[in-house]
């Protein structure tokens, strides 16, 4: 078991180097195989919600430290989309393949319920819509359900058009045209967003480089498109000559290295905490790389998994997540006139509204 009040604070901190979370919860369930953990960043805007990430993580404290700074991420994230929702993740250690099981899940499902409301999970790494209709079972606080049960279905529909929008901002931001007409995209990882994002691309005309640690992902999307590209791996992928890097696998991907070999004039992907440490924006911009933050592009999928709590709806959660756009223009408007990375003026954006609503939540309604 991890001893998290032992840990020290670089083993257990999200990547700005802060804790600041509400709530860490670790859940087990010896029978079922259970071991998970739910972290709840910050409930100014609203109960936290963040997906769940089913993954067979090297050692626990990873897991911690993955579920720390994807909660803090959905924090910000929420907050830029505009909902009243605060951040939370969980993530369940193991491999789903193994490891997932009706029990485990159900018994996941009521550590969840546990905590009142104050954590709606979805579906994230590793989970699907139909293992949302288990968690279910057990919980009232799950999005991302199936449409046969009233839910929004795979959020990675709604993540996937949300980053496109944020490309077709930074497209305009760099080059004066939302258009991708022409440009060379390469993707990073086509498994639930980045095969989606693929079509987006074709469809707007942009030329398509892709990689995959999986074949068989590869394999789906050229049986699909044959026009496309394919390179060997994310070494071959960054160095080749692109306009856009769109990283959709899974996080860290922006390293020294990385950002050092990158050819492209913009990084604009759906993967989460791509940024391997700080100071990685300031390496980006300090190269003319305009940085689409993920947290904002990416958002779509939250959108999406957001509007089922009230019933959900396909084109009004659609419309909400066009607005990625408009915001994306707006986060690069403030970064240059402010001096500073997009992911910083991002950053700023969203602890305002946290802040700002935060304390208007905050005057005693007298119940």
């Amino acid at each position: 078991m991890t001893d998290v009040f032992g840990l020290s604070h670089q083993d257990i901190s999200p990547s700005n180097g802060q804790t600041k979370h509400e709530q860490v919860v670790f859940c087990s369930d010896e029978r079922s195989g259970l071991y998970a953990i739910i972290a709840i960043y910050n409930t100014a805007l609203g109960p936290a919600l963040g997906g769940t990430r089913f993954y067979p993580y090297e050692s626990e404290q990873a897991a911690l430290a993955d579920v720390l700074n994807l909660s803090r991420a959905m924090a910000y994230k929420n907050a830029l989309a505009g909902l009243d929702l605060g951040g939370g993740k969980a993530v369940i250690i193991g491999d789903p393949a193994a490891d997932k099981s009706e029990a485990l899940l159900r018994a996941y499902g009521r550590f969840v319920q546990s905590l009142g409301g104050r954590y709606y999970t979805a579906c994230d790494v590793g989970t699907y819509s139909e293992d949302m209709d288990v968690v279910a079972r057990e919980c009232s606080f799950v999005t991302g359900r199936t449409p046969e049960q009233g839910g929004a279905g795979d959020s990675s529909i709604l993540t996937a058009f949300g980053v496109f929008q944020g490309m077709r901002a930074a497209a305009e931001h760099t080059y004066g045209s939302p258009s991708l007409r022409g440009r060379r995209v390469g993707v990073e990882g086509v498994g639930k967003v980045g095969h989606r994002l693929v079509e987006h691309l074709l469809a707007d005309g942009a030329e398509v480089v892709l990689c995959d640690v999986s074949e068989q992902a590869v394999e789906r999307v050229r049986a699909r498109h044959p026009e496309v590209d394919v390179v060997t791996d994310k070494t071959e992928l960054t160095g080749a000559d692109l306009d856009v890097y769109a990283p959709c696998a899974l996080g860290g991907a922006l390293d020294d290295e990385t950002v050092a070999r990158l050819r492209a004039r913009i990084v604009c992907g759906g993967a989460n905490n791509q940024l391997a440490h700080p100071g990685v924006e300031k390496e980006l911009a300090g190269r003319g790389i305009l940085y689409a933050p993920d947290y904002l592009v990416n958002s779509g999928g939250v959108i999406q998994v957001a509007d089922e709590i009230g019933g959900f709806d396909m084109d009004r959660a659609k419309a909400k997540a066009t607005q990625i756009y408009d915001t994306t223009l707006k986060i690069f408007a403030m970064a240059a006139e402010d001096g500073v990375p997009p992911a910083v003026a991002a950053d700023r954006l969203a602890e305002r509204r946290m802040s700002e609503v935060g304390r208007i939540r905050g005057i005693w309604l007298g119940h």
